[in-house]
């Protein structure tokens, strides 16, 4: 592939000994492309992407990070954030060091699966509300794709241990926030989604229902937890059968643990 080239601007004035003809009336130095073609390489910095002066990450360290991910988001659904290191190096198919290289240790690994899937999560709202043009198919929509993307594994959130004050991940909880608030305003305010649910009610079902039961070999998990979240789904077209009990649950409610 091709290497980005950038121009190397000339040299200020500034810098033009005084008096000097000789220096004044030098040519300007060449651009990259032509030293490059010449067989003089660009400097470092220049090559690099961007015009940023920082190198891309490699395409196989890019590769790998996201081998990682999707192996330990897979395992803390399955065996909590507990789980050994050893499995997710397994699942991801990399030795341990190329684990311990990318995320030297639990907690940074746990918040970068929670950050991974936050952001699949949101995006998957975003583009559920954007192409559907019936809003409950878009939420119907958003939640089966959100439990394909293991929504389970933001479990760790309400862990004594886990920084829930991390700037990434404020970012991230007000974009999800966001993203499902308006997916379900919108089908509440078109009268397809019952009123008397919140965001919180609805990512806790999630959760739950797309997790496969602990301690079990459960065969086919996604065939019954889209089974289940169906049964779900109907349960909140409007108008609503029943009463619920209580009031509607909100992100806030999530953060303070009282459910």
């Amino acid at each position: 592939m091709k290497r980005p080239t950038a121009t190397v601007p000339a040299a200020p004035s500034a810098l033009v000994a005084d008096g000097d003809p000789a220096s004044a009336q030098a040519p300007a130095p060449k651009p990259a492309r032509v030293r490059e073609a010449a067989g003089v390489r660009a400097p470092r910095a220049s090559r690099a992407g961007a015009g940023s002066g920082v190198p891309r990450p490699r395409a196989d360290a890019v590769r790998n990070r996201e081998r990682i991910l999707t192996a330990a988001r897979e395992v803390f659904v399955e065996f909590g954030s507990a789980a050994p290191f050893d499995e997710v190096a397994r699942r991801a198919g990399i030795g341990n060091a190329t684990l311990y290289r990318h995320f030297p240790d639990r907690p940074t690994l746990v918040r970068h699966v929670v950050l991974f899937v936050m952001s699949r999560v949101t995006a998957s709202a975003e583009a559920s509300l954007a192409e559907e043009s019936d809003a409950f198919a878009a939420l119907c929509r958003f939640t089966h794709a959100a439990a394909d993307e293991r929504i389970g594994a933001l479990c760790p959130m309400l862990a004594d241990d886990f920084d829930r004050e991390h700037p990434e991940l404020l970012a991230a909880q007000t974009a999800l926030e966001s993203a499902v608030g308006t997916l379900l305003a919108t089908g509440q305010d078109a009268g397809a989604i019952r009123t008397d649910i919140g965001v919180g009610d609805l990512m806790v079902a999630l959760s739950q229902l797309s997790r496969p039961l602990p301690g079990t070999a459960c065969l086919d998990t996604d065939r019954f937890a889209h089974r289940h979240l169906q049964l779900f789904l109907d349960g909140l077209r409007a108008p609503a059968r029943s009463e619920l009990p209580g009031s509607a649950a909100t992100f806030d409610d999530l953060r303070q643990k009282t459910m």
